[in-house]
C-alpha cells in the first residue's frame, strides 16, 4: 500500500473514534440542567441591638445547593444572551463573633435569577466551547423566618461574571461546568429587635450538569 493510502486509513480510524465537533451556531438555543451550589463569601455591618446596643457580631449565612437550570440563546457563533434559574436556596443566617457568635438568628429562601452577555471564543465547529459572560443578577429573598422576630432582607441588584464550559458529546447532547461570582448586597433588621444592617452576600456560584442544544 502506498504511503498516502495508509495515511489516509489512518485519519480516517482517528475520525471513527474521536467525537465529533458540534457547532453553536447563530439561531441555537442551549438549555443547561444540573445542581447549584452557592456558597455566599459573606461580612456584614455589626449588629446593633434597637437603640444601639452593640454585640460585637456580624452575621453568617451558609451554603445551600439547588438544582438549577439557565438557558443560552446564541446570536451569532460566538456571542449569546444566557439567564440562569434555579429552585428556590435555602439558607440558615446566624450570628459571627461576639455575644451572638453560633446563635440561630434565622433563615431564608432567595431566588438569583441572572443574566449575562456570554462569548464563546472558540470556532464554531469545536466540540469544545468554553465561555465568558459578563451581566446582572437580581436577588429576591422571601419566607424570611426568625424566632426573635420579624426578618426582613432588601431585594439586591448587583453585577454577575461568569466561565464554564460545555463539551458536546454529539449534535444535541453535552456536559457543561461554570461558576459565576455575584454581587449580592442587602440591607437586614428584625423588626423591634436590631437596627438595620448592611449585609455582603457576594457568593461563589457552582454548576455542573447536562448540556442540550436543539
Amino acid at each position: 500500500m502506498s504511503r498516502t493510502f495508509k495515511l489516509s486509513v489512518m485519519a480516517a480510524a482517528v475520525m471513527a473514534v474521536a467525537p465529533a465537533a458540534q457547532a453553536f451556531e447563530a439561531g441555537d438555543f442551549i438549555l443547561r440542567a444540573g445542581v447549584v451550589h452557592v456558597a455566599p463569601d459573606d461580612s456584614s455591618d455589626e449588629v446593633l441591638l434597637v437603640g444601639g446596643g452593640a454585640t460585637g457580631s456580624e452575621v453568617a449565612v451558609d451554603s445551600n445547593s439547588q438544582l438549577g437550570i439557565r438557558a443560552t440563546y446564541m446570536f451569532t457563533g460566538n456571542l449569546g444572551v444566557g439567564v440562569l434559574a434555579a429552585t428556590p436556596f435555602k439558607h440558615n443566617i446566624s450570628g459571627k463573633g461576639g455575644a451572638l457568635d453560633g446563635v440561630d438568628i434565622g433563615e431564608t429562601k432567595h431566588l438569583p435569577p441572572t443574566v449575562t452577555l456570554q462569548y464563546f471564543p472558540m470556532q464554531s465547529s469545536s466540540a469544545l466551547q468554553p465561555f465568558v459572560g459578563v451581566g446582572i443578577n437580581y436577588t429576591t429573598f422571601f419566607e424570611e423566618k426568625s424566632d426573635l422576630g420579624e426578618l426582613t432582607l432588601d431585594d439586591s441588584v448587583g453585577l454577575a461574571v461568569e466561565f464554564g464550559v460545555d463539551y458536546m458529546l454529539n449534535e444535541h447532547f453535552g456536559l457543561n461546568a461554570a461558576v459565576w461570582w455575584a454581587d449580592i448586597d442587602t440591607e437586614a433588621e428584625i423588626k423591634g429587635v436590631t437596627e438595620k444592617l448592611n449585609v455582603e452576600i457576594d457568593p461563589m456560584v457552582y454548576m455542573v450538569g447536562f448540556t442540550y442544544k436543539f
